[in-house]
């Protein structure tokens, strides 16, 4: 059995320094300076997440290896999880890159959200996950969020990207869209959440798991 915790609570815990909270769970990215390295890394988590039967998500890469957790909700055993994941890494004398965290989803804003679901679950060849989220069961491509909107007039903007980054990170990254153009939306939920938008009304949220407790 596993216990739920928040985000606060896993930040908290001892040995997660190299992992961040962002949506679906937690996250860390390891420099490798070769393939073989990195792949015998992934060997090493493959030989944890059997060990403790609980298993992230790999994302073996040329310079880089991501680890996620399997579970969109964080639990204890995520926790022992990230503690032994970075264990391996340090026996392997890898770094973590926590500001190289991210997790993407794209956000579509629903009156009657069901006949929505049903064309984009087939059009993207997804499962449902939930009330509200269709994922890919490859899990190799952003989930879709549906969030329920009052009445609105169309036309109107309704889909709009989430980005998920590291708490500690989140500010840079939204001075980095100001300079690049962008404009400030509204950040009265912020650190929750930052809204921007492009010169042509292309809406992104830069988001994070603080002030959502």
């Amino acid at each position: 059995m596993s216990t739920p915790i928040s985000e606060t609570q896993f930040h908290e815990s001892e040995g997660v320094d190299d992992w961040r909270a962002v949506f679906w769970g937690a996250c860390a990215v390891f420099r490798t300076d070769d393939y073989a390295t990195a792949a015998q890394f992934a060997t090493s988590i493959a030989e944890i997440a059997e060990e403790l039967g609980h298993y992230p998500d790999i994302d073996l890469r040329q310079g880089t290896v991501a680890v996620r957790t399997g579970s969109s909700n964080l639990s204890d055993r995520d926790v022992i999880l990230a503690r032994k994941v970075s264990a391996a890494a340090r026996q392997l004398g890898l770094d973590a890159d926590p500001g190289n965290v991210q997790h993407v989803q794209f956000t579509f804003d629903v009156v009657d959200g069901e006949p929505i679901k049903a064309f984009w679950e087939a059009a993207l060849g997804y499962e449902r996950e939930g009330d509200d989220d269709l994922v890919d069961p490859r899990r190799s491509s952003p989930p879709v969020w549906f969030q329920k909107v009052e009445h609105h007039q169309l036309p109107h903007n309704r889909i709009h990207v989430d980005v998920s980054v590291p708490h500690d990170v989140a500010e840079q990254r939204v001075n980095a869209i100001l300079g690049a153009g962008g404009r400030m939306l509204g950040d009265k939920h912020a650190p929750a959440w930052w809204s921007l938008v492009d010169a042509e009304g292309n809406v992104v949220d830069i988001a994070t798991w603080q002030g959502r407790e």
